[in-house]
């Protein structure tokens, strides 16, 4: 499959690395052509590895990640533009945080609404898929990293494209067991505040290599 991600950072370009190893052809996206963490990327990884602007990814992509900064999602999304994103599953990978306030992170959208149901709302006909974004980028691609069983999220209106998602999660190494559905978009909202406990939770552990294990009383 021909993948498109969207956001040259970490996250990424550990996507993109992990999507070429399981066999799909890769484009890099940045808001502009010949940047220099993409062309590293493309240059170093090899293999149907491919770099370009928003738009270049969009349209090469069947399938696409958002991996871009939250609070700046919306706006690379626009330079991606509508027509390239139109039926295309979209995997929101991004939290909407903002670091510029001196506290600590804190969220631009929370409460009533989130990032993931702002570019459904503004991108309709894209298939929004949020996933991923509760844990750090290794573990997103190698649960292994993580001792025993734990939990990844899933949430988005369109089922057909959470099973879609669900395959690629599967070939990252997380079972089947593992992936839970939180229903539709809107529990991007919970989804997306659990970076509060998050950033905590490393904090405390003294590493990003960590996650949750939801176990439903038998």
């Amino acid at each position: 499959m021909r993948i498109g991600v969207l956001g040259t950072g970490i996250v990424g370009r550990t996507l993109a690395s992990a999507l070429l190893s399981n066999g799909h052809e890769v484009r890099l996206g940045a808001r502009n052509a010949g940047n220099e963490a993409a062309v590293a990327w493309a240059d170093g990884i090899g293999g149907p590895a491919s770099e370009g602007t928003f738009a270049d990814a969009a349209g090469f992509g069947e399938l696409l990640f958002n991996a871009t900064a939250g609070a700046a999602s919306l706006d690379a999304l626009a330079l991606a533009g509508a027509e390239q994103l139109a039926g295309k599953v979209l995997v929101d990978v991004a939290n909407p945080l903002d670091s510029a306030r001196g506290t600590g992170p804190v969220l631009t959208v929370c409460n009533d609404d989130s990032l993931g149901e702002q570019i459904q709302r503004t991108f309709a006909d894209v298939r929004v898929v949020k996933a991923l974004n509760t844990v750090t980028a290794a573990v997103m691609v190698d649960p292994w990293l993580v001792d025993g069983a734990h939990t990844i999220f899933v949430a988005g209106d369109d089922a057909a494209a959470k099973t879609e998602v669900g395959e690629l999660l599967r070939a990252f190494g997380w079972p089947a067991a593992s992936i839970l559905d939180l229903g539709d978009i809107t529990a991007a909202r919970g989804m997306e505040m659990y970076m509060a406990l998050w950033l905590r939770l490393w904090g405390a552990a003294g590493t990003a290599v960590l996650n949750v294990d939801v176990r439903p009383a038998r």
